[in-house]
């Protein structure tokens, strides 16, 4: 098993609250990096102790992992169709919570922002949301393999973030042309509240048809329900990381009613909150609180404007 924790000073991995058999590393990538590439993760597992079907991947921006465990993983989509992971996959912008099954082992992810995902994918988004798909269908299959056997010949823990660092920056493209729309739209959908579309096109200085390409092209899906997601995981993640159960009957921030909130929840759960938060998710809770320590949010969607800036 990996060693818990993170190189950023300070962390202490016994606050993860993690659960007996597994482990878990987030590192932050080098600033240059940081626009693109939110955040790296290691996951690890022994599957003597820990394994099966309660582990989670909430909705969010696309996401590559890596699987270095000869074990299986499989993952089940919006259309109820398993997946086994390959040993490289890309992950797209999904707009539905991910159940996993893992038999145990080591697998490292990395997340894509909008602009990340534009410059290192640079395909149409809305082509393959809540889709997983292999990452040599976008990458040349040396350059697959170049990742893979880089990662397989590292100790799999500390050593990741350098080895990561190194790969995307010795071969980093040019910026995407839809960067500086893709910023203020991003900042757009991190609002706590939903603002008409109408209010974004005047604000942005854009026409609602360049707002709706730049969107689905990059980020997957049309501003509006980008905002409801926003909402929602940040009204989830609060309740998920809370130390006391939350109040069922309270409105969550942002809703005008828990019927509000309740038809959210099953776009983006396909269940009601209540029964989704008594599921047995302790190693998700555990990512979530460890991504908030090292990162400053428990999701990338969620992260403050200032955390993927260029320092």
């Amino acid at each position: 098993m990996i060693r818990s924790g993170s190189l950023v000073p300070g962390t202490d991995p016994a606050a993860f609250g993690l659960p007996a058999g597994t482990a878990l590393r987030y590192e932050r990538p080098d600033p240059v990096l940081q626009p693109l590439l939110p955040s790296y993760a290691v996951l690890d597992s022994d599957p003597a102790v820990w394994k099966g079907p309660d582990a989670w991947v909430l909705p969010g921006w696309g996401q590559l992992w890596i699987v270095l465990t000869s074990g299986t993983v499989t993952v089940r989509t919006r259309k109820r169709q398993p997946t086994r992971l390959g040993s490289v996959v890309l992950y797209g912008n999904s707009s539905r919570a991910m159940p996993v099954t893992s038999q145990g082992g080591v697998t490292v992810v990395v997340d894509l922002s909008p602009a990340g995902w534009a410059r290192l994918i640079d395909r149409p988004a809305d082509d393959f949301r809540d889709q997983i798909v292999p990452l040599d269908r976008f990458w040349p299959p040396d350059r697959v393999q170049d990742l893979l056997s880089r990662l397989h010949a590292s100790d799999r823990g500390e050593g990741v973030k350098a080895i990561l660092d190194d790969f995307f920056l010795s071969q980093l493209p040019e910026p995407h042309r839809d960067e500086p729309a893709l910023a203020d739209i991003s900042r757009w959908v991190r609002e706590v509240d939903t603002p008409p579309v109408s209010a974004m096109v005047k604000q942005l200085g854009i026409s609602q048809s360049a707002l709706l390409r730049v969107a689905n092209r990059h980020l997957g899906y049309p501003p509006k329900l980008l905002m409801r997601r926003t909402r929602f995981l940040r009204a989830l993640t609060g309740m998920m990381m809370a130390e006391s159960p939350p109040a069922q009957a309270g409105i969550p921030s942002g809703y005008h009613d828990v019927p509000h909130f309740l038809r959210d929840a099953n776009e983006f759960l396909g269940t009601t909150p209540r029964r989704f938060l008594a599921l047995p998710m302790p190693y998700l809770r555990s990512v979530l609180r460890a991504r908030a320590m090292v990162i400053g949010a428990p999701l990338p969607l969620l992260d403050p404007a200032d955390a993927r800036r260029n320092r």
